[in-house]
């Protein structure tokens, strides 16, 4: 079983379209929105829920009224200003507190409770090109990382369950932890990016992360004729790296036209955007094929 990530460092690119239609695609596979911040994918692939998870790990402090003196050396041990004095007493502002525990460690009277907080949800859903694993994380909420690794792991669960060969991945925008948490022990990463300076910028970002882990990679260029001379850097500069440049995508409206009508780009037409998808489909699955412990463990074909 192999995981299959598809990551992009901004927003924009056409990242989920390209994962919806790799999903259509694909058929042994389980698939993840890991972009727990703001999960779209569901919506592309018409998804009906099956399973619905809380996800719980962290604790907030509250104040036991009866036992506190106001003594205010909760308040002052606070370095996220989430304790104020108001109308006579103190409180905690429930959005602000980081669940640190500072304020029931110094508290004299004992007074502060630490407990477990919902964080979001997580949820199995059925769609028609298989399992969808997804969540939503809630409103100021921290943890993605912790998130994603669950999302991946319940996906893995479902994988061997069902005997599939791949965990596709919608990987997080950015470079940051839940985006670390998508692509460690990823068997391949797929970065789609367009000519533009802010996603240049972003690839590079992503590049040298993943030339950190040392995985094996390759670069999409969508809306690839929007700006040809920076296409034409682009493509330079990750063959430089010794980096595949899998494909590119000229600007097709189509794109937008499908995820209007909640179908992937391979379901809503035939053009030469998805002829382009299609062979950067062929291309990871030989990519992958031809990386140390592929042939062993495949025993079905993807395509």
């Amino acid at each position: 079983m192999r995981e299959l990530v598809i990551i992009s460092g901004k927003g924009g690119t056409g990242k989920t379209s390209i994962v919806g239609s790799l999903a259509a695609l694909g058929k042994s596979k389980v698939v993840v929105d890991c972009d727990v911040d703001a999960s779209d994918l569901h919506l592309l692939l018409n998804n009906n829920v099956r399973e619905i998870h809380d996800f719980i790990v962290s604790c907030k402090a509250s104040i036991n009224r009866q036992r506190c003196s106001d003594c205010g050396l909760c308040a002052d041990y606070c370095r996220f200003d989430a304790i104020k004095y108001e109308q006579g007493e103190y409180r905690i502002d429930q959005f602000a507190c980081e669940g640190c525990g500072v304020c029931r460690y110094f508290c004299p009277e004992y007074a502060i409770a630490y407990e477990p907080v919902k964080s979001g949800e997580w949820f199995i859903s059925h769609t028609d090109h298989g399992p969808l694993v997804h969540a939503r994380l809630g409103i100021a909420e921290s943890n993605s990382g912790r998130l994603v690794s669950l999302l991946r792991q319940k996906a893995r669960e479902i994988a061997d369950k069902n005997e599939y060969d791949l965990v596709l991945i919608d990987g997080p925008p950015g470079i940051g932890c839940p985006v670390i948490a998508s692509i460690t022990g990823a068997s391949y990463v797929l970065i789609v990016t367009e000519p533009s300076q802010s996603a240049f910028h972003d690839l590079n970002r992503l590049l040298e992360l993943i030339e950190h882990f040392k995985i094996n990679c390759g670069v999409v260029i969508n809306k690839s004729d929007i700006n040809l001379t920076l296409t034409d850097h682009i493509k330079k500069d990750v063959q430089a790296r010794g980096i595949r440049v899998v494909a590119e995508i000229s600007f097709d409206p189509m794109m937008t036209e499908a995820q209007i009508n909640s179908q992937t780009l391979i379901e809503y037409t035939v053009n030469d955007s998805t002829r382009k998808i299609e062979q950067i489909w062929k291309t990871i699955y030989n990519e992958m094929q031809s990386s140390p412990g592929f042939q062993q463990n495949s025993k079905k074909e993807i395509l």
